[in-house]
């Protein structure tokens, strides 16, 4: 395992986290409570440090099981990211609340499907409009001043978002989705990394898509995620991720046919703006073939390769 030293937040960190949005059962397809266990564990025992959740990844489920494969040992490996913000209802199960009243409802319940004491990175899982960002990092802070939070963070804020938030207090690390599909918050990836914000990277797989696995549209159920808050399954993106997923065949040709996760996850963690990358396991064999990216790296020429492709589909 490989590992970067966030700025700001003082720690090093594995390149590559346990993503466990899947794994909450919800929107992502049916997965298995023990597999998923095992799963998290094995990212571990392959040296990953950093673990990342949230309360709306099944309702609290994510959480419990986070809290669960931590359990023997564990947690004293790893640092625990998780977020708050996403206070749903039955009619409205994505509703925003940033709110200080919320904030603490939420952190206790984390603690508790955690089982732990402590959560090292805490993120505002969205910007809530309706809530001032004062009375948001006026929570957080009190929060890292007790010992209950040790860092702050912010997930799917714009920079002018981040600059706000910065006048109430630090914030330590963000996390933009960044992947080979998904360049769109770059600049702001770079910008922070000027400034000590590193990143946890979130749909570093694309979904999925950058796995090699969908060479032909998959039959995902309506209420399927990957239908809606991606776009990669749908045209015209689709058609051209299949093209890039070509140069990455030709790539794995050169490099004794490793899973073309492996060049995905080497791609993404290769930029020095991304702190963490975040990968979705769901099983043990998920697991070993991601940390075994680095048991090899891209040459420059396979990055340029990359990169060119990526520029002339302008995904």
């Amino acid at each position: 395992m490989k590992y970067k030293h966030l700025k700001n937040a003082d720690v090093d960190v594995s390149e590559i986290a346990v993503g466990t949005w899947a794994i909450g059962g919800a929107n992502y397809g049916p997965v298995n409570r023990e597999d998923s266990i095992k799963a998290i564990r094995a990212m571990i025992d392959n040296g990953v440090n950093l673990v990342d959740t949230a309360p709306v990844y099944g309702n609290g489920y994510s959480e419990q099981l986070v809290g669960e494969a931590l359990q023997g040992g564990y947690r004293d490996k790893v640092l625990i990211s998780t977020k708050f913000g996403l206070a749903g209802t039955i009619t409205n199960p994505f509703r925003r609340d940033a709110g200080f009243n919320n904030i603490m409802r939420e952190v206790a319940s984390s603690l508790q499907n955690l089982k732990t004491d402590h959560i090292d990175f805490y993120f505002v899982h969205w910007p809530d409009p309706n809530t001032p960002i004062e009375e948001t990092m006026t929570a957080l802070n009190l929060l890292k001043k007790k010992g209950i939070i040790r860092h702050i963070g912010v997930s799917n804020f714009s920079k002018e978002q981040i600059e706000e938030a910065m006048k109430y207090g630090d914030v330590d690390v963000q996390q933009p989705p960044y992947s080979m599909v998904d360049r769109s918050a770059e600049e702001l990836m770079k910008w922070g990394y000027e400034r000590g914000i590193d990143s946890f990277t979130y749909g570093s797989l694309g979904a999925g898509i950058l796995t090699g696995v969908h060479r032909e549209k998959p039959k995902l159920g309506p209420d399927d995620l990957r239908w809606h808050f991606y776009d990669f399954f749908n045209e015209p993106k689709y058609s051209k991720v299949q093209e890039l997923l070509k140069v990455m065949d030709e790539i794995s040709a050169k490099h004794d046919n490793v899973p073309l996760s492996q060049i995905a996850i080497n791609w993404s963690c290769s930029k020095e703006y991304v702190g963490t990358s975040l990968v979705g396991v769901v099983n043990e064999k998920q697991a070993n073939e991601n940390c075994a990216a680095f048991s090899w790296e891209l040459t420059e020429e396979d990055i340029a390769a990359l990169d060119r492709k990526i520029e002339e589909l302008n995904i």
